[in-house]
């Protein structure tokens, strides 16, 4: 079985990437995961509309998300 992993991001304080939105397809499923800013201040949306105050999933927790996310499947 595969999966498709599509994310948005913006680029955090230092440049680095910092994914806001993970969403996962596999067949007939569609799963989104809206992770919350891991910043202490936290924006209220950018020039692209990606909004944190719609983060449900701690920063911090994104490892395991995409683990989760990608278990079971052969292809990415």
């Amino acid at each position: 079985m595969e999966v498709v992993i599509d994310y948005e991001f913006q680029k955090g304080k230092q440049g680095e990437v910092v994914i806001k939105e993970l969403s996962k397809v596999a067949q007939d499923v569609l799963h989104k995961i809206h992770f919350r800013s891991p910043y202490s201040t936290r924006p209220h949306g950018s020039e692209n509309r990606l909004n944190w105050d719609y983060g449900i999933v701690p920063y911090d927790q994104l490892d395991t998300a995409l683990r989760d996310v990608v278990a079971g499947y052969a292809h990415l």
